[in-house]
């Protein structure tokens, strides 16, 4: 089940993220500007908002394995659509339209493999697994970033934007063949149990800051490569295996966060140090940037790290506190939250970028995680039992 889960999940990160890595090449051979190559990169993740609350309702009302049946295959729908506008040399309209109906069916495989861990495994092991899962994001970013620069500067976009139909149709064998839905989300569309947002705010300050800590994981994640190539002068294929070194540590980071939790007993106590961590690490970054300092790679790395530390540990305690009846709305509003804050980020980041450098949008995405420290909340009873219903 966390295998197969894993690999879901992978289908959204690279449908919705893969375009960042054919930005220098979007630039290059069509002569997109940076801001407008970063719009279209922000495409599929509006599509996937439209959806994502759509989606985690219809998870705790289906269970997982039929609605990630349907989303994937709208997703690979989408990933074919942008293949074969790349292979016709269509513009920016024909290439944005797929991306959005590949965005569209992405959202459910996030709410549906967090929903998968928190039923099949019990709370003493629940923020592990978690943390495994969402090795997911940083690993989908790893197969994007090691493949599509070198693929789109060797081969053209075309063999590039293959990637991404590759991976969700290997997500949908997955789903297909190796889910079974928990049995602790049987019955889970009952009306019976209480909206978790009514009477405390624990949800809402959750919500709050994960949108502040995703500002500098996903300026991290979308313009490192153009940092690295366009900025530094790196090769596709070397900026490509440092991205990929570093969501492979970022991965084994969420694991280790994941097992701190369990260990402490506590998710939310983590997520204040990463937060520390991550604004620390990015205001770094900026000031080696900024200086032309030489350990500006080392320390965009530890940056990265920091930033991707916290989600697993957020969409555990999402998903205890609400419970199985509520658990793919609430996964889908704090994914929703997220991915409004990345689409409308992106593109502003963009032209803060092409304005005043790198290292001012560093120091800009810095003072997100300084401002959710004081948000994070204390931890709350979750509304599920320790154990999941065999």
């Amino acid at each position: 089940m966390l295998a197969c889960s894993l690999l879901a999940a992978m289908t959204t990160t690279c449908a919705t993220s893969g375009v960042a890595y054919v930005i220098p090449e979007l630039h290059r051979s069509q002569g997109m500007s940076l801001s407008s190559a970063a719009t279209l990169a922000a495409i599929p993740t509006i599509g996937l908002t439209l959806t994502i609350i759509v989606w985690g309702a219809a998870l705790d009302r289906f269970g997982e394995r039929r609605v990630l049946t349907v989303s994937l295959l709208i997703t690979l729908a989408g990933t074919i659509g942008a293949l074969a506008a790349a292979a016709a040399g269509a513009g920016f309209t024909a290439l944005a339209a797929a991306l959005l109906v590949g965005g569209l069916g992405a959202g459910a495989a996030n709410g549906a493999s967090g929903r998968i861990v928190v039923g099949w495994f019990p709370a003493s092991s629940r923020g592990t697994a978690m943390g495994i899962r969402q090795m997911a994001q940083p690993l989908g970013i790893a197969v994007c970033a090691l493949t599509m620069p070198v693929l789109a500067a060797r081969a053209g976009l075309t063999a590039a934007f293959a990637v991404p139909v590759a991976v969700t149709a290997l997500g949908l064998i997955a789903v297909i063949f190796g889910i079974i839905d928990p049995p602790i989300g049987r019955g889970a569309g009952s009306d019976s149990s209480a909206n978790p947002y009514r009477g405390a705010t624990f949800l809402q300050r959750v919500h709050a800051v994960s949108v502040l800590l995703v500002i500098p994981q996903s300026m991290l994640w979308t313009f490192v490569p153009a940092w690295l190539i366009v900025g530094h002068g790196w090769s596709p294929l070397s900026a490509g295996v440092l991205v990929t070194a570093t969501q492979v540590v970022g991965a084994l980071g969420r694991i280790a966060a994941g097992r701190i939790s369990d260990v402490w007993g506590s998710r939310m106590r983590p997520i204040r140090v990463i937060a520390v961590a991550a604004g620390a690490g990015t205001a770094l970054l900026a000031l080696t940037d900024w200086i032309g300092s030489p350990l500006a790679a080392a320390v965009m790395v530890v940056a990265t790290v920091s930033s991707v530390a916290d989600n697993g540990l957020a969409f555990t305690a999402i998903a205890e506190f609400a419970g199985p009846s509520w658990s793919g709305r609430a996964l889908g509003v704090q994914n929703t939250a997220q991915y409004v804050t990345t689409a409308a980020s992106t593109p502003v980041l963009g032209a803060l970028i092409e304005a005043a450098g790198y290292s001012a949008a560093f120091a800009v995405a810095a003072i997100a995680p300084v401002i959710a420290i004081p948000l994070v909340p204390r931890d709350r009873t979750p509304r599920i039992s320790e154990t999941p219903v065999r």
